[in-house]
């Protein structure tokens, strides 16, 4: 039963683990399109720029997220110590460019949306 847990588990990291390569093949193709095309427009601004490459980002965090998954399906059965430290690294890292995504793209809506007046200011 136990070789039978294993063989499930191992296929479903590997179609985990595809999901993810596509995600991040995707997301990069996409990137290097929009990059191309901002190039060639004589205007393009750095907040179209940040646009593209923070799409990218989301892409990535995307590929990570599917990447962590299949580390843990990996994990779940039979984790060595080498098996935990890469799980523990994968999750640092994805949580790592989450934070700094999120802070980006905050950034982002504030180039974007200036904040505006209050009534009070107004008035």
């Amino acid at each position: 039963m136990e070789s039978l847990l294993e063989e499930l588990a191992r296929y479903v990291t590997l179609s985990i683990e595809l999901i993810a390569v596509v995600i991040i093949a995707i997301g990069s193709v996409e990137a290097v399109i929009k990059v191309f095309s901002i190039m060639l427009k004589r205007r393009a601004s750095n907040l179209d720029k940040r646009r593209v490459w923070l799409h990218y980002a989301r892409w990535l965090v995307a590929g990570l997220t599917f990447q962590l998954a299949a580390d843990i399906v990996h994990t779940a059965v039979a984790p060595t110590w080498d098996d935990i430290g890469r799980l523990a690294a994968v999750a640092a890292i994805r949580t790592l460019l989450t934070y700094f995504l999120d802070h980006d793209m905050e950034k982002t809506r504030e180039l974007q949306h200036p904040p505006a007046e209050s009534h009070a200011q107004r008035a």
